[in-house]
């Protein structure tokens, strides 16, 4: 039985389907496409205006970020409360990443204690994972792994802006909650539609979308969505904030209002989320 039940949206028929149990989006005009090495590199110049490589300084500041807010859910051991100058935060974890790149983010998992391991689809990145950073990625398709074969398997599993990608939207959920342990974490980086964009001027929005991205989430489908597989969310943030792209009224606030507001209800064109699995 799916987990989802979509029906034409109210005011974009033509675009959206939503699905009455969660508030997720489909969008109907999306189409499937090769993620090879050519559209790795090129959609991220367009999009940074730098290559992927060049931006390796910043992106393994993100990934220490992330790591760091992770680390804040982690409890601590008798031990680490005794002397806490002791503490490691993710001793003998595990990590997957989910569309991995060329590996910055598992590198500094790994560093960071975590055993890692990475799937990805451009060859060009799987092998500089393997041979300069020395990580276990493997160029799969994350639907081409069973939901049995890695039951329970991880601690975290990540995946930032990848999961819009993938049409088979129960495929990819039933693995996600599959193969996170009780108590372990889920930590995602998505578009939202709960953001300026969408919200204040949708044909915009429409004429920028990617032709690729098959589902739009926001804070509040996620919330649904999780929750109904077992979840809670324990933090949620904007991963920018563009008051200039806002037309109304939440635009003509002072920019410390406007952050103050996105930051408390993840108004956001991108947000980053992370949920933990119930242990019962």
């Amino acid at each position: 039985m799916s987990l989802f039940d979509f029906i034409p949206h109210r005011k974009f028929p033509e675009y959206y389907e939503i699905c009455r149990r969660t508030g997720v989006l489909r969008f109907l005009p999306a189409k499937q496409r090769e993620y090879g090495d050519s559209y790795f590199m090129e959609e991220y110049m367009a999009q940074y205006k730098k290559s992927y490589y060049e931006d390796e300084s910043n992106l393994r500041a993100m990934a220490k970020r992330r790591l760091a807010n992770l680390a804040k859910l982690v409890p601590l051991t008798p031990q680490e409360n005794v002397d806490p100058i002791v503490r490691k935060p993710f001793p003998n974890q595990t990590l997957l990443e989910i569309g991995s790149a060329a590996g910055f983010f598992l590198d500094e998992a790994k560093i960071a204690g975590f055993q890692t391991k990475g799937l990805e689809l451009s060859p060009k990145e799987v092998e500089y994972s393997r041979n300069t950073l020395g990580l276990e990625v493997e160029r799969r398709s994350v639907l081409s792994v069973e939901e049995s074969e890695w039951k329970e398997s991880f601690s975290v599993v990540s995946a930032f802006f990848v999961i819009e990608h993938i049409q088979d939207i129960d495929g990819i959920w039933k693995r996600l909650q599959t193969w996170i342990r009780p108590g372990g974490f889920l930590y995602l980086a998505v578009p939202s539609s709960f953001g300026p964009s969408f919200q204040t001027n949708p044909k915009e929005w429409f004429m920028t979308h990617p032709s690729d991205h098959f589902f739009d989430y926001s804070v509040h489908s996620l919330k649904k969505l999780l929750s109904i597989l077992g979840f809670d969310v324990n933090y949620v943030r904007p991963m920018s904030y563009h008051s200039y792209r806002d037309l109304g009224l939440r635009g003509k606030l002072p920019e410390w209002l406007y952050r103050l507001y996105a930051n408390q209800f993840a108004y956001g064109d991108t947000i980053e989320l992370i949920a933990r699995k119930r242990t019962h």
